[in-house]
């Protein structure tokens, strides 16, 4: 098979993939069509009945996407982050490009990122995002790496372009009217061995049900793929409220004794006897007319019936349950929200592990890039994290207070002061602005005389 020819095959297979990601992108957006709504009940209703979504999808996206930020990459046993992947990292505008990478992984299954040279030849090699609508990959069977990947794009004047990322290089076509598939660039073996398109998957599984209309799993799962039943009811429900206070919380009225024509304006009018409009009076100078009310229906049941879906959903997620606020307690303790936390902060730990293979995979593209072919090699890079935990700072910073003034048996802190620096989850750069800090006192001539023995300053004296 050719190279084209898998690539085609390979695009066929982003087609087929289309309609689960537009069913994700939907709920992420809030924009999916109401369900358990009986087709009569929404004919009767027509215009009035406005879905209510609670968006509790994107949330589910939020929450991870908060815990989950790079802050640098490590080469072999350093302790500190490299300043050159940082550069490059900074001049991609890295954060920002994470930060959406995470959210579309979180979001679809999947995102994937690219790495290709800069326009010249002294330009920091260039890190871009491609979404799950534009691309797809297959992995090598024996060895689990991607073997091969393709992207395709279409550009304002409608020119349609593809590329095929392969383990040594990549191909790119414009497709020509009359002519077909036309190649216009190619990279043939560079030697990295390394497929350029690196995929950022969530939740991926090791068999996948590829099945027609079903999501390709071992492509990655959304966030909120266990919760989509419980949001598809809570929006039911929710809408169902706003229906039953336009139907039956307000008071209904009745009147006895009228015919219809008796209800008309100054201007001798008929009015709509049997709208319901609230506040409007009603008169007559009939003497035989009664009026009264209905009572109105308490909406309490709904409330109960979303707050404990709500609580599925929670469970679900593992989130804390005061994040879905259905719980009037005072503010917990900071003992009480690391306990309440801990499947979150686990997950989120997860999450990291997982994508901290494929950074490191990008950052390996980008040594290759510099010609830090050495540095490069497998298992020498490591993502920097920030802690996904809720930060306590007291109670932790006297935690490390603590090991930084205990001393071993040789007199050293069991602890070094640079490690407590990153323990209380300084960045790198605040880590080496303290350093200057530390030199420019130790250098200080008034502070060395001050710290001189007092014997010391006499003799001189």
């Amino acid at each position: 098979m050719t190279e084209l020819d898998e690539a085609l095959r390979l695009s066929r297979a982003i087609s087929r993939q289309k309609p689960m990601l537009e069913k994700n992108d939907l709920y992420f957006e809030g924009e999916q069509p109401l369900k358990f709504l009986a087709p009569v009940l929404q004919q009767e209703l027509g215009y009035r009945l406005s879905p209510i979504v609670l968006n509790l999808a994107l949330f589910a996206v939020d929450v991870y996407d908060n815990r989950l930020d790079v802050e640098g990459f490590r080469i072999g046993r350093g302790a500190e982050a490299d300043d050159d992947l940082w550069d490059v990292w900074q001049e991609n505008d890295g954060p920002d490009l994470s930060q959406q990478g995470h959210r579309e992984s979180l979001a679809l299954g999947r995102a994937y990122a690219t790495v290709g040279p800069g326009e010249a030849a002294d330009d920091v090699p260039v890190i871009t995002l491609e979404s799950a609508f534009d691309a797809i990959h297959e992995d090598d069977p024996k060895t689990k790496r991607v073997k091969h990947g393709v992207k395709r794009w279409t550009d304002l004047d409608k020119t349609r372009w593809m590329t095929f990322h392969h383990q040594n290089g990549w191909v790119t076509w414009r497709f020509q009217q009359g002519r077909g598939w036309v190649e216009d660039d190619r990279e043939d073996d560079n030697g990295n061995n390394l497929c350029s398109l690196v995929p950022l998957m969530n939740d991926p599984r090791i068999l996948g049900r590829n099945r027609p209309g079903k999501f390709d799993q071992r492509l990655g799962r959304s966030v909120f793929h266990p919760i989509v039943s419980p949001l598809d009811a809570l929006n039911k429900l929710a809408s169902d409220m706003m229906v039953s206070a336009e139907f039956h919380a307000l008071p209904r009225r009745f009147a006895t004794g009228l015919k219809e024509e008796d209800f008309t304006d100054e201007a001798g009018q008929a009015l709509n006897t049997y709208s319901m409009i609230a506040g409007r009076m009603w008169s007559t100078e009939n003497d035989k007319a009664t009026f009264g009310q209905f009572p109105e229906a308490s909406l309490s049941n709904f409330h109960e019936s979303i707050k404990l879906l709500m609580q599925i959903v929670a469970m679900q997620l593992g989130i804390p349950a005061d994040y879905l606020l259905f719980k009037g307690d005072n503010p917990p303790s900071a003992d009480a929200i690391r306990a309440s936390e801990a499947q979150l902060v686990k997950r989120a730990e997860r999450k990291q592990r997982t994508l901290s293979t494929r950074w490191e995979q990008v950052q390996r593209l980008v040594l290759l890039n510099m010609g830090r072919d050495d540095d490069a090699r497998p298992k020498q890079i490591e993502t920097i994290w920030r802690d996904p935990s809720t930060p306590t700072v007291a109670q932790k910073a006297d935690a490390i207070m603590k090991l930084v003034t205990t001393k071993d048996t040789t007199g050293r802190s069991i602890l070094p002061i640079e490690q407590a620096r990153k323990d209380l989850g300084y960045t790198d750069i605040e880590q080496g602005r303290m350093r200057d800090w530390d030199e420019n006192v130790t250098l200080d001539p008034q502070i060395a005389a001050a710290g001189r023995p007092i014997e010391d300053a006499s003799s001189g004296s």
